[in-house]
């Protein structure tokens, strides 16, 4: 694995620096909220129309045929520079993947460059009732109309991040009741203004309001919107938990920036004299982390490069970033003693109380994207070989 990047790609980063350090916006309000939502959707869209939404994909769809390499610099770039969360992750990380590998032509050109362009905002509709981590539990259903040439959807999706603001959801429905558990299924795309579905709010713990159940009752979606063949949605759906667990959804810059972040707020406390001692391992314990993921994605890349697939490597990568996440915003509010227990717009709250609001959103990790319980499973079977008990 070589660690110098090429004279081109110092260049790209140096390009990247530049525009994001003129027009990154700061002290956005939570994205997870209908005001933040939408200030965050007119950021997506400033950075699509300078062509860094999807650096990555082919100019044709608003990219910029980056490499793998570039997008990890724009990544790192992106959150050295303070960049919000992305609003479009789940489309662009994790459903524009899935159609590059499997949708037809006339789907990528339909989908991916409103997609980039923050024009339709997508949320994952994988979580049901009595399916979590088991996705293969899933009992929303699709029947087959054959005279209107589609399907008719019934069932409920639940913890939809951001489903009580975006017009699209993706997910998996049983075509086929009788088949096996992880077959007759079917990987679908469904416009969320269709007549037939009920997006409702979930409060979260934070208060913000972004996540959603999608109720889906008589809901027409025609053929065009199926991703993959019928019946072989859950190899689809694979490929998206891929993205989801792999390095896509959480590039390592942003738990760099994060450790970074987090050093400069030992040292703030330090001057001001009401930093704990102890805990200055832990600070350099969590940028160790951070810096140690960062180096091991970047051998994944390098295989990915070399045209291997990083398959079940994707669960490992999972629990890395998720455990990391945890312990690195653990160890700030651990910091900030007392203090770190006041949350945003409380007037005596350090950095507006982002650190509290970044460990309640940490402790979700472990869970979603598939419970890291089973992420050890699948490493333990699937990457070490070990026998089923």
């Amino acid at each position: 694995m070589d660690l110098n990047f090429t004279a081109a790609e110092e260049s790209f980063r140096a390009e990247a620096r530049a525009w994001l350090e003129a027009n990154v916006p700061h002290n956005l309000p939570s994205g997870d909220t209908r005001e933040g939502f939408d200030l965050h959707v007119l950021w997506e869209k400033k950075l699509y129309d300078a062509r860094w939404s999807a650096v990555s994909w082919p100019t044709e769809f608003g990219g910029r045929g980056a490499s793998l390499w570039e997008w990890l610099i724009f990544e790192e770039e992106y959150y050295r520079a303070g960049g919000p969360q992305r609003v479009t992750q789940n489309g662009i990380f994790l459903l524009a993947p899935t159609i590059f590998e499997f949708g037809t032509e006339e789907q990528k050109a339909t989908f991916l460059p409103r997609m980039a362009a923050a024009d339709d905002l997508w949320c994952q509709g994988w979580s049901e009732p009595d399916a979590g981590s088991d996705l293969a539990g899933i009992k929303s259903r699709a029947t087959r109309d054959d005279a209107a040439g589609g399907w008719i959807l019934n069932g409920q999706k639940t913890w939809t991040t951001r489903g009580a603001f975006c017009n699209w959801v993706f997910g998996l429905f049983r075509t086929d009741p009788d088949a096996a558990r992880h077959s007759g299924m079917t990987y679908m795309m469904v416009p969320l203004d269709a007549p037939g579905v009920t997006v409702r709010g979930v409060e979260r713990l934070d208060g913000d309001e972004g996540f959603a159940e999608v109720f889906l009752d008589d809901v027409f979606v025609s053929d065009d919107l199926v991703l993959g063949g019928v019946n072989e949605g859950w190899g689809v759906a694979m490929a998206t938990t891929s993205s989801e667990r792999g390095l896509t959804l959480r590039s390592p810059g942003r738990f760099c920036a994060a450790a970074d972040r987090l050093v400069d707020l030992w040292k703030r406390q330090s001057q001001v004299g009401t930093s704990d001692p102890s805990l200055r391992d832990a600070v350099a314990q969590s940028w160790m982390e951070a810096e140690a993921y960062r180096l091991a994605t970047l051998a994944d890349v390098s295989g990915l490069v070399e045209g291997k697939s990083t398959g079940a490597r994707s669960s490992l990568t999972k629990i890395f970033w998720s455990e990391l996440d945890v312990h690195l915003n653990e160890t700030a509010v651990r910091l900030l003693g007392p203090a770190g227990e006041l949350i945003e717009g409380s007037p005596d709250a350090v950095d507006d109380g982002a650190w509290m609001k970044a460990f309640e959103f940490s402790l979700s990790g472990p869970i979603y994207a598939g419970t890291n319980e089973i992420q050890r499973n699948v490493v333990a079977e699937r990457v070490l070989g070990l026998p089923r008990k």
